[in-house]
C-alpha cells in the first residue's frame, strides 16, 4: 500500500499564498518519511492575523525560508505519478493549482482523492469529518493546523480506513470504497467529480 499524504498552510485567505507543506511518504503502508517546506509567500510579510490564529507560522518564521520556485523542483519530483491524498482535498489541491499558475509553472502529473470523502464512505454517520474528530475517534495523536504533522496524521487515518478494507493496493481499495479520484496532469486538472478544467498561467 503505497501513497503520500500532503497538506498546506497558507498565510493569507489567497490560495496562492502556501506558508508550509507537508508530505508524509507511505510505502509498504507505512509512514516511511514525513517532509516539511516552509514557505516564504510572494506577499511577505503580508499575513492575516486570522490564519496565523490557526497554525500560528508569523511573517519571521518564514523570512529566510525558499521561495515557492525554490522547493517546486523536488516537490513536483516528490509528487511524480504518485496517488495522493488530502483532507479536504479542494482546498489544498487549489492551493497547489493557484500557486502553479500565479507562478507560471506547468502541472505535476498525480492522482488524488479526499480523506473526508473516504471517511464518510468507511465510517458513516458521524457529526464531523474533520481531521481532528476523525483522528480522535482513533486514537491518532498530533499537532493540529501544521503541515508536516496533518500530512502524517492524514496517512495514518488512511491506513485506519484500509485496515476496514483489506487490499493489495490502492487503486483496488479506492475502487471497493468507491472514492473517486482526481488528477493533475500537464495542461490542466480533473476534479474527482469528473470535471475538466485547463491549466492557467498568469
Amino acid at each position: 500500500m503505497d501513497f503520500l499524504a500532503l497538506d498546506f498552510e497558507t498565510a493569507t485567505s489567497r490560495s496562492d499564498s502556501p506558508c508550509e507543506l507537508g508530505i508524509a511518504v507511505v510505502r509498504g503502508g507505512v509512514v516511511r518519511e514525513v517532509r516539511n517546506w516552509l514557505i516564504k509567500p510572494r506577499d511577505w510579510p503580508h499575513f492575516s492575523p486570522w490564519n496565523i490564529a490557526v497554525h500560528g507560522i508569523r511573517p519571521e518564521d518564514v523570512a529566510d525560508a525558499p521561495r515557492w520556485e525554490g522547493i517546486w523542483e523536488e516537490v513536483a519530483e516528490v509528487l511524480h505519478h504518485q496517488t495522493v491524498v488530502a483532507h479536504n482535498a479542494a482546498f489544498d489541491m487549489n492551493v497547489l493549482r493557484s500557486t502553479l499558475a500565479s507562478h507560471g509553472l506547468p502541472h505535476p502529473t498525480f492522482q488524488y482523492f479526499c480523506s473526508v470523502s473516504l471517511c464518510r464512505k468507511v465510517w458513516p454517520g458521524h457529526s464531523s469529518y474533520g481531521l481532528k474528530p476523525m483522528c480522535d475517534l482513533h486514537g491518532i495523536r498530533f499537532k493540529h493546523h501544521r503541515a508536516g504533522n496533518d500530512a502524517e496524521a492524514t496517512a495514518e487515518l488512511v491506513l485506519r480506513a484500509v485496515e476496514q478494507r483489506p487490499s493489495l493496493d490502492m487503486p483496488q481499495f479506492l475502487l471497493d470504497a468507491r472514492v473517486k479520484l482526481g488528477a493533475f496532469y500537464p495542461g490542466g486538472h480533473r476534479t474527482p467529480g469528473g470535471k475538466l478544467t485547463a491549466a492557467t498561467i498568469y
